[in-house]
């Protein structure tokens, strides 16, 4: 009998000093029982905050204030979209996280904060996931939405076909709020900016950019909006995460769209800009911009779309890289005219128009492209040039020349006497000095060699034109003047001619001649014929 109320007075104090104290946090296994106990009494039929409270660490917060930090927890994974499918948590109780070597489980890779974690007396949310909650909640629902999870149910609890009332008010609300975004949006850039365009004669850019251009700009901000309000809706579990994914989905896809409008809005901007520039090859370089931009666009969008269907691109992005790999391989052609290409509009060695020489290739460059440079011969076809040989070859721009040469030589008769020949060179110098065109710092007009069959006289200058077409005008103008001046001083053009000379012929005198002089008279003659020059 003794003993029998010994143990009853041990009771007695044990129960009091229970209700004196705080309750003492319970004790779960694995990672299982914390996750089931949370999200199994925040349900409609079965809503215990307190119970489900029970999965966090206290981590010196109220009885109250873990309470709603376990409700803004489900809040959280249900307005992210993140359905938790218990099938999939750990029941071991020495469950080991193969990143952090710890007795750790992350929930979703979405927020790596939020975990439950195991020490010696059990598994709970970490107390680092508690504090962290009321910041990760507001993430979730920015801009002062969380509000709205408390002030919807307001409007109404009766339930209809699965929903209650104050949820069907909430897509009523949320459908009208993305009609007004999209209509008010449209009415801004049909009656305002297309107005401005027209006023400044912009009638084709307003139709072909701007109004293509803020119908994706419209549904993005509609498909943000939507994605931001539909998690206050709080829809049935696999409703309302699916509806989430779809909604955080449309708007990198909108914004894609958008995007790729954009890239040409900014080419029409750069097309201008190079207009403007003497570069022809600026012109070859914006739609070549133009199209790089847009596979970015695209890749970027198809990234962000595929992230937002909670689908992982790690291995996408592992199997591309081995991929790329395997193709930058099998294409080395491709890749090598590709960086020709850029080495072609980085160094610009030559701008479309330009007349280029390149070992065989000779003509007029008419595009250059991602492949191939297209160049126009002087045999009027078309010729296409891999830029990764054009990069490797020394190039000839006849297009960069300053002054174009002209170097010809004029055969006089040998009975031509000198001093008409001084007149004549003079003559022509005078005709090279009074073009408008050429070079007079630099020319030579010499006699400059005695022929098979006529006296030669260099003529070598330089124009100052532009172009091909130019320099065979001024060519022109030059040789029918120097033919003018030659009729005029009744210069003679030698003929290539050949003269058979017999020595001897019977009865005529021998044509050798006979020089009778001595050296010393001869030098006499020299001395005389430069003494005569003197004078």
């Amino acid at each position: 009998m003794r003993f029998r109320f010994f143990s009853f007075f041990i009771a007695i104090v044990c129960s009091v000093s229970l209700h004196g104290q705080e309750e003492v946090e319970p004790v779960f296994s694995n990672p299982y029982e914390v996750i089931y106990n949370h999200l199994r009494y925040l349900q409609e039929g079965e809503y215990f905050p307190k119970e489900a409270a029970k999965s966090l660490s206290r981590a010196g917060f109220s009885q109250a204030e873990i309470e709603a930090l376990a409700i803004e927890l489900k809040q959280i994974l249900d307005g992210s979209g993140n359905r938790i499918f218990l099938e999939d948590v750990p029941k071991s109780p020495v469950y080991i996280d193969s990143l952090t070597d710890r007795k750790r489980y992350i929930l979703t890779a979405d927020f790596p904060d939020i975990y439950v974690e195991g020490d010696k007396n059990g598994w709970l949310f970490s107390e680092r996931t508690v504090l962290e909650i009321d910041r990760i909640h507001k993430e979730v629902y920015p801009f002062g939405t969380h509000k709205l999870l408390n002030l919807l149910p307001q409007l109404g609890s009766n339930k209809y076909f699965g929903l209650h009332l104050w949820q069907y008010i909430g897509i009523l609300i949320l459908l009208t709020v993305g009609f007004l975004i999209y209509y008010v949006i449209n009415f801004f850039v049909k009656n305002f900016l297309v107005s401005l365009t027209k006023r400044f004669g912009k009638v084709d850019l307003a139709r072909t950019v701007l109004i293509p251009a803020a119908k994706p700009l419209s549904l993005m901000l509609v498909a943000t909006v939507e994605s931001l309000l539909i998690r206050t809706l709080q829809l049935p579990t696999v409703v309302g995460s699916n509806l989430i994914i779809v909604a955080n989905a449309l708007v990198p896809l909108f914004a894609t769209v958008f995007f790729y409008k954009v890239v040409d809005i900014a080419a029409i901007y750069f097309t201008k800009v190079a207009e403007r520039t003497d570069n022809t090859l600026d012109d070859q370089l914006v739609p070549l911009v133009r199209k790089i931009l847009k596979v970015f666009v695209l890749i970027v969008g198809l990234v962000a779309i595929l992230n937002a269907f909670k689908f992982d691109i790690l291995p996408l992005l592992t199997g591309l890289s081995i991929g790329g790999l395997a193709f930058a391989l099998a294409a080395q052609d491709t890749l090598k005219n590709f960086f020709g290409s850029l080495m072609i509009f980085i160094d610009k060695p030559f701008q479309i128009g330009d007349w280029i020489t390149a070992g065989e290739v000779d003509g007029t460059v008419e595009e250059v492209g991602f492949r191939a440079t297209r160049i126009r011969t002087f045999r009027d076809s078309v010729l296409y040039v891999p830029n990764s040989i054009l990069s490797n070859r020394n190039v000839d721009n006849h297009g960069l020349r300053k002054y174009r040469r002209f170097y010809t030589r004029l055969s006089l008769t040998y009975d031509t006497p000198s001093r008409l020949i001084e007149v004549y060179i003079k003559g022509i110098e005078k005709i090279v000095l009074e073009h408008p065109e050429t070079r007079k710092d630099y020319y030579n007009i010499f006699l400059n060699d005695y022929a098979a069959s006529s006296l030669d006289v260099m003529l070598y200058i330089f124009f100052e034109v532009p172009t091909w077409t130019d320099e065979l005008r001024c060519r022109q103008e030059i040789m029918l003047e120097v033919n003018k001046l030659a009729e005029h001083l009744g210069v003679r053009f030698a003929f290539p001619t050949q003269t058979l000379h017999v020595e001897e012929v019977p009865g005529q005198l021998s044509l050798t001649p006979n020089y009778k002089e001595t050296k010393e008279q001869m030098e006499k003659e020299l001395e005389g014929f430069f003494d005569k020059n003197k004078k």
